[in-house]
């Protein structure tokens, strides 16, 4: 039987997967190499220890609302985007509020987990840590590894010729923490990923000229939405998500493309690659002003130039700074199960390996989702846990490994692509999850008990607290926080006081109207994509049908 559960790194997964342990009366004990919690989160003004942390003008991508603990809402008057030292005060409250901290090991390397002899049997690890130069060693009934996806930077300098001849600076961003010493300098950014486009927009404040190459491109997105709201509270929702599946892939890109308009800008996705979404609310503007240089990728390099793919060069160029993302690595793992953890797409629903067999393995955070990363290793903790102690099954090691290598044979010879890189539809995934616990929210059923809040939960936006309404892990509070959730976004905007205009609707009115469109548009829609199936169906048995109706149906020229 699962008691204690060994939990590696003390950082936001970390962070949940202690209280899960707790919430099922589990005995958890946390490894945290560094000598306090956050992970990247806690910033520091190098990074000589190795750990990957945040730049110091670091902003949330993903509002408050939409990347908070499912059972823990953030402060009604905290900022909807924080910068780091807020997120970090927000583990902080969470740690202490339910706590957390006593069961955290600090200043503790992990430096192998090893099964026990008798695995097959018990599902039991041995686990060595090192602390201060001393080593010890525990036995486990499970662990749960949150070392992020943030590890080690990935400099590939071997992808670019010529770069051994450049004189000028080279570093990661990993290592990048404040603009002051690039005053005045001529630098190029390599990569259009959230970091590169971070640095890139800091550095043209104080930059002589910031290029920025990319070989892919990526479409950009602000912070605030149309509305002037979130855009994450407006995009994340149920009925949104119904009608992209509904309508095809193509339409949506197209209409996104107009929205967008970043063909003159530079910044379109490159034809056949992978669409790619960052957010930065400066980035076009910066483009605009001159300050930012788009490029397409490098070339070569000389002493002190950049060559281009499009045959343009950029002399004098000062310093290069690679935003080219990490490697993750389990380097306390021994082999194979080393190696088949780093293929995530291997991994059962992106948590359990496949090879055990005893599921006393938990990866968690080990994934890239279209939201919040808190919100989906929140639920994986819950998940895993609960598999665990036996309350929910997943099926055996010998067909998920035969599933496994099936996958991996398909991917070598191309006949699926490998999207271990792309990101995951997060509320696809948090209701796949959410199903194996029993927490998905059921609608229906929410329609004929509690119309008010399934219309919140369905038309509004797809936040944590949905995943706290019913069945294991309920909590009591999740109703208030749904229904509440606007005004924790409003609060912290209303620090000027306005005499109220009777030309302007309301917020709840405007969401009704708007909820009211897309209640009839998600109608129309599942409407015609159900009767187009009946026809066909009916077609092929040889019936006949109305003209009235036969435009459904593709007819042979």
């Amino acid at each position: 039987m699962v008691k204690k559960v060994a939990v590696i790194g003390a950082g936001v997964s970390g962070l949940s997967s202690i209280k899960c342990c707790l919430d099922e009366d589990l005995e958890p004990t946390c490894f945290e190499r560094s000598d306090d919690f956050g992970g990247l989160w806690k910033f520091a003004e190098t990074s000589k220890d190795g750990m990957t942390r945040v730049y110091k003008s670091l902003v949330t991508n993903v509002c408050k609302e939409m990347s908070s603990y499912s059972d823990f809402p953030y402060q009604e008057d905290y900022p909807n985007f924080m910068e780091h030292k807020k997120f970090w005060e927000y583990l902080r409250e969470f740690a202490e509020h339910f706590d957390l901290l006593k069961y955290i090991q600090f200043k503790t390397t992990v430096r192998s987990v090893t099964q026990r002899p008798d695995f097959s049997e018990t599902g039991q690890w041995d686990v060595v840590t090192e602390t201060d130069g001393k080593q010890h060693s525990a036995v486990f009934d499970a662990v749960m590894v949150c070392t992020g996806q943030f590890l080690s930077p990935r400099l590939p300098l071997e992808s670019f010729p010529g770069i051994h001849k450049f004189k000028g600076q080279i570093l990661h961003s990993q290592e990048y923490k404040i603009p002051d010493a690039f005053q005045d300098k001529r630098i190029v950014v390599v990569g259009l990923g959230n970091s590169g486009a971070d640095i890139a927009v800091e550095l043209s404040r104080i930059a002589a000229q910031v290029f920025l190459s990319t070989r892919s491109g990526a479409w950009v997105l602000s912070r605030s939405s149309g509305g002037g709201y979130p855009f994450n509270m407006m995009l994340t929702r149920r009925c949104n998500n119904f009608i992209a599946r509904v309508l095809p892939s193509c339409f949506i890109n197209w209409r996104t493309q107009k929205q967008l308009n970043h063909e003159n800008y530079g910044l379109s996705v490159a034809k056949g690659k992978e669409l790619k979404f960052i957010v930065n609310d400066e980035l076009p503007s910066c483009i605009l002003c001159g300050k930012v240089t788009m490029k397409t990728g490098i070339k070569d390099f000389s002493e002190s130039s950049v060559i281009f793919e499009d045959g343009t060069t950029e002399v004098n160029i000062d310093a290069v700074i690679f935003c080219t993302g990490y490697e993750f690595s389990f380097p306390f793992f021994e082999e194979p199960l080393k190696s088949l953890c780093t293929k995530r797409i291997l991994l059962y629903k992106r948590v359990f390996p496949p090879n055990l067999e005893r599921t006393t393995l938990a990866i968690i955070g080990l994934i890239s989702l279209t939201g919040s990363i808190l919100a989906g290793t929140e639920l994986q903790a819950r998940w895993a846990t609960r598999v665990f102690k036996g309350l929910c099954n997943i099926p055996p090691s010998q067909k998920l490994m035969a599933e496994a290598t099936k996958k991996e044979q398909l991917i070598k010879r191309g006949v699926i692509k490998d999207t271990s890189e792309d990101k995951i539809n997060i509320i696809s995934y948090l209701d796949e999850i959410a199903q194996c616990i029993g927490s998905k929210p059921n609608i229906p059923l929410l329609f004929l008990t509690d119309p008010r809040l399934a219309w919140e939960v369905y038309f509004g936006p797809c936040s944590p607290y949905q995943y706290r309404l019913m069945g294991p892990g309920k909590w009591d509070g999740a109703r208030n926080a749904i229904m509440t959730q606007w005004d924790r976004i409003i609060k912290p905007l209303k620090t000027r006081t306005l005499p109220k205009s009777p030309e302007t609707a309301t917020l709840s009115r405007s969401l009704k109207v708007w909820g009211a469109s897309l209640l009839l548009a998600s109608l129309i829609l599942f409407y015609k994509s159900s009767l187009f199936l009946k026809l066909v169906q009916d077609k092929l048995q040889g019936r006949v049908f109305p003209s009235r109706v036969l435009w459904y149906i593709p007819q042979n020229p």
